[in-house]
């Protein structure tokens, strides 16, 4: 099994196939309106628009398991972010990350990799301020909260996860690596 065995549906409700991602470094992230990760919008959208020509995509998947943070429709959260943030990568259907009804392909993404590691002391306090607010991470490896980011190479190999806290312009040498 490999990341390119899923199947996604976007904001539209059509079938993608992450078969067509193959040769990419994509990104993908669950996210939400109304958090105060929210502004990592902005800084996806930047590492979109200098390495999308080079082959970058993001997989922007709303969730709305953590505080009810993405209230709204799928066409009113893409309506947000590009109003907002200026977006232009293309937005997921709103999913479940955890739980019974969680994606499958986040189901694959935690076990390929489990964890993240969280730098900084700044960051590992917001971290356990989250934990009790965090009501569907309930096993290891469950997403902890929205912007939990999985960077993907050219090769479907899940390298990466990175942390809410994690500032999306922090990964920049990580993708530049994968191009």
């Amino acid at each position: 099994m490999s990341v390119y065995d899923f199947t996604v549906k976007t904001r539209k409700g059509e079938e993608l196939d992450l078969h067509t991602l193959e040769g990419k470094v994509f990104l993908v992230v669950n996210t939400a309106t109304g958090c105060g990760f929210t502004p990592q919008y902005e800084g996806i959208e930047n590492l979109y628009e200098k390495y999308h020509d080079k082959g970058f995509e993001v997989l922007d998947f709303p969730c709305n398991q953590f505080g009810s943070q993405a209230p709204g429709s799928d066409e009113e959260i893409h309506e947000f972010c590009t109003a907002r943030y200026k977006t232009k990568f293309e937005q997921m259907s709103k999913i479940d990350v955890n739980g019974e009804n969680e994606l499958p392909l986040y189901t694959y993404l935690k076990e390929k990799m489990p964890d993240e590691e969280i730098k900084g002391l700044k960051n590992k306090a917001a971290m356990n301020m989250i934990k009790p607010l965090s009501t569907t991470c309930k096993k290891p490896g469950d997403i902890k909260w929205n912007f939990t980011k999985f960077l993907v190479d050219r090769n479907g190999n899940v390298v990466k996860r990175f942390d809410p806290t994690f500032k999306p312009e922090d990964m920049e040498a990580d993708i530049a690596a994968l191009m």
